[in-house]
């Protein structure tokens, strides 16, 4: 073998070397473009079918003609008076039973872990036949209730345990997982301080899950807003009593008015994002900043 000969043989593995170094940038800019591309088709599949609602809502003139509906707007009111008390509600009975599941460890609690995770899985009309079968004129607690004088299904408080129902566990197990990723040395020193247990709540577990209990109020209340299948089932579809936003949006689509249906449902998708959009802006822990109670 000649000198060049060698020099060639010796010289051709760093080559390849080079080669193969040079093709491996090359290759991971097409693997990130090939995720972009891919992130961008399903950004696309999610905000397609919203903005063309919205868009066909507001240039065809039926945004402007629902907003001024009295139909629309009792329903947006009862949405937004039953929307609220719903999520008082689940704020006032959530919340501990967040911190008990974040922080007791007792028999049976996979099992209620499972049974608070269950109306998120469960089918909207699956629920309000449940709570039928327990709140109705021939349910489980029928006999109390007459004794109360109290009927339920078919009324506002209907429309409010079935927004409940199906969006406390997004409040839950949110705030279950902003408790329980607390760091407890924290609090032991809160306790070393004097704090009671109380102020330690307040003050010290509450502000440092803010985060985490702010996500999960947006997300059980737009769970709320956006309620059907249990409303209907077991409040029915009463205007001006249970007639909820989503309800006329349904109610118009099966009327034939094509227009007022996709009108409602603009209202609705713009007051969810708005919503969403401030939470953002504004920050998740703000919500709950909860040093203003103190």
């Amino acid at each position: 073998m000649t000198e060049d000969a060698a020099g060639r043989a010796g010289r051709r593995p760093e080559g390849i070397a080079m080669a193969s170094a040079r093709s491996r940038p090359d290759q991971g800019r097409r693997g990130e473009r090939s995720v972009e591309a891919l992130a961008a088709l399903f950004g696309l599949f999610l905000a397609l079918p919203i903005l063309t609602l919205v868009g066909r809502a507001i240039f065809d003139g039926s945004l402007a003609t629902a907003v001024g509906s009295p139909v629309v707007i009792d329903a947006l009111s009862l949405s937004l008076v039953t929307t609220a008390i719903s999520l008082a509600i689940t704020v006032t009975l959530g919340l501990p039973l967040a911190f008990v599941l974040a922080r007791r460890t007792f028999r049976g609690k996979g099992w209620l872990e499972a049974i608070v995770d269950l109306p998120i899985v469960l089918p909207p009309s699956v629920a309000g036949l449940a709570l039928l079968l327990v709140f109705g004129r021939r349910g489980l607690l029928s006999a109390p209730l007459d004794v109360l004088g109290l009927s339920i299904p078919f009324t506002t408080i209907a429309v409010i345990l079935a927004q409940t129902f199906v969006s406390a566990p997004f409040f839950i197990r949110s705030a279950r997982t902003g408790i329980a990723g607390i760091d407890r040395d924290l609090e032991d020193a809160a306790r070393v301080d004097g704090a009671s247990e109380r102020q330690l709540f307040r003050r010290v577990t509450v502000p440092l899950a803010s985060a985490a209990l702010a996500a999960g109020l947006v997300m059980t209340w737009a769970r709320s807003l956006g309620e059907f299948g249990a409303t209907i089932m077991f409040a029915g579809n009463v205007e001006g009593r249970t007639q909820t936003l989503p309800l006329v949006v349904y109610g118009e689509f099966q009327g034939g008015d094509l227009g007022a249906s996709v009108a409602a449902a603009a209202i609705l998708v713009i007051a969810a994002f708005g919503v969403l959009v401030a939470v953002r802006v504004f920050r998740w822990g703000r919500i709950l900043d909860a040093r203003g109670l103190t």
